[in-house]
């Protein structure tokens, strides 16, 4: 079939379905085609380069051009391109990975399960925490509680579980047995005069209180929560705040489940962000730099307490009827298995914790200029948070769109970054990103923040600016 159309703009505009876009705009604005990608830096159609600012969505933790990760994936396609894992089938590549997972786990788990994206996974989660409940006779053990501003996904299952109100709005989410608890973002939701470690308590009293009007431990199952938050603004936990959180599931006897689809595999500074915030998790679902992006797979490893009742289950219905096609691909898990090799050999931690601080330190030099409310992060990742009154908090008018006009504007200097949450600018490069090159993403921020502040200015805004 020849193409109605001949630019590439106007073949995606007349054939492409984008995810997270404003379809209707998109019609008239059209979309940045990326051709090319070495390292941190991305090359359009028309040949300008950009630095990821973004790891695409959080998970080119290796670039964009690590031949390794092709050959792995160039030479299991031409052993077994694919095969499945229904039915007791397996595979080598399959195993390999399942085995280096456990390995590295940073709590004792029993097995792994796999998945093609987090979305997936966190859905999986979902059936399982309900599928380990049945198993132990306890049916009305259902409601799993997430946070507002979480991110969890968009399936059906997964976007209830995500607590952001575009992912709920008219699509008519979420589902039953999913709630949300509040968000533990200290900056927005701390009390006047309350500490930090004032604010973990009052957010831990407020689960307790949660877990109590749902039906208590009779009813409760689980609590879900991303180490950092990421789509809901790159939110840091506060201090004490994960410690007192598990006390309350322990009361209650709720499993913990650590979404670390962004945190996992060296963002953080650790290999796990249970690590840096001493979570102690039942059940952990990981993707994105588990292959470095390169290709989908996304996993959920589970302790010997969920494992028992799912394979205990499984035996007096027959099967454990769950799973996907892609589960565990071949290819896939090849390229998984390189990365978590060129983590080790090229010990990532270590870059990451050596150049972080000069990412971290780079963020805070904005926290004096009178549009940043506050800026926040650890190792790889942060935000720096736009407002229009520096002094009372308050935020812009969500129709001005000003995260997203920064992130127009940064990207004309030549980065690529997020508005996330409203006006939070999400940070989150390939976790190879040097020094040099996290000095230029701050000076193109730095350029886009200006003629951010020149915009609102010229609209009436100079209070702002």
């Amino acid at each position: 079939m020849k193409p109605l159309v001949n630019s590439p703009s106007a073949r995606d505009i007349a054939y492409f379905v984008h995810p997270y876009t404003n379809l209707k705009a998109h019609l008239t604005e059209g979309p940045l085609i990326i051709r090319e990608g070495k390292g941190v830096w991305v090359t359009d159609d028309a040949g300008n380069k950009y630095i990821e600012g973004l790891a695409g969505l959080w998970c080119a933790s290796l670039g964009f051009d690590e031949q390794r990760l092709v050959e792995a994936a160039v030479a299991q396609m031409r052993k077994l391109p694919f095969y499945h894992a229904f039915a007791g089938k397996s595979h080598d590549p399959g195993i390999d990975l399942a085995e280096r997972l456990i390995q590295m786990a940073p709590v004792p788990m029993s097995k792994v399960f796999f998945a093609n994206s987090g979305s997936e996974a966190n859905d999986t989660v979902v059936k399982m925490v309900w599928y380990f409940n049945n198993a132990l006779e306890r049916p009305k053990k259902k409601k799993i509680i997430s946070r507002i501003k979480a991110y969890h996904g968009v399936t059906v299952a997964s976007a209830s579980l995500t607590g952001l109100p575009a992912n709920h709005r008219d699509f008519d989410l979420p589902i039953a047995n999913i709630v949300h608890t509040e968000c533990p973002h200290y900056y927005r939701f701390g009390k006047a005069g309350e500490s930090e470690e004032q604010f973990a308590t009052r957010m831990a009293e407020a689960l307790e209180a949660k877990i109590i009007a749902e039906g208590g431990a009779e009813c409760c199952a689980a609590f879900i929560a991303e180490p950092i938050m990421g789509a809901g603004g790159v939110i840091v936990p506060p201090k004490g705040y994960f410690e007192k959180m598990q006390a309350v599931l322990k009361k209650y006897d709720m499993l913990m489940i650590a979404d670390e689809v962004i945190c996992g595999f060296g963002r953080t500074g650790n290999m796990f962000g249970t690590q840096t915030f001493n979570i102690k998790p039942d059940i952990m679902v990981m993707a994105k730099a588990l292959s470095s992006s390169y290709l989908p797979i996304s996993a959920v490893m589970i302790n010997d307490k969920v494992f028992d009742a799912l394979m205990n289950n499984s035996g007096k219905i027959g099967t454990f009827a769950h799973g996907y096609t892609y589960s565990a691909h071949p290819v896939s898990a090849a390229v998984s298995i390189e990365t978590l090799k060129i983590y080790e050999e090229r010990d990532i931690i270590s870059h990451v914790k050596k150049v972080s601080p000069r990412m971290q330190s780079g963020l805070r030099k904005f926290a004096d200029n009178p549009l940043v409310g506050e800026v926040r992060g650890t190792g790889l990742i942060g935000a720096i948070e736009l407002v229009k009154d520096k002094a009372t908090k308050e935020s812009f008018d969500a129709k001005l769109g000003v995260g997203p006009y920064l992130v127009k504007r940064a990207q004309t200097h030549g980065v690529i970054l997020r508005a996330v949450a409203g006006d939070n600018v999400g940070f989150c490069p390939p976790l190879i990103v040097n020094e040099g090159e996290i000095d230029m993403i701050m000076e193109r921020f730095g350029k886009a923040l200006d003629d951010t502040a020149q915009w609102l200015k010229q609209n009436g805004h100079a209070k702002a600016a």
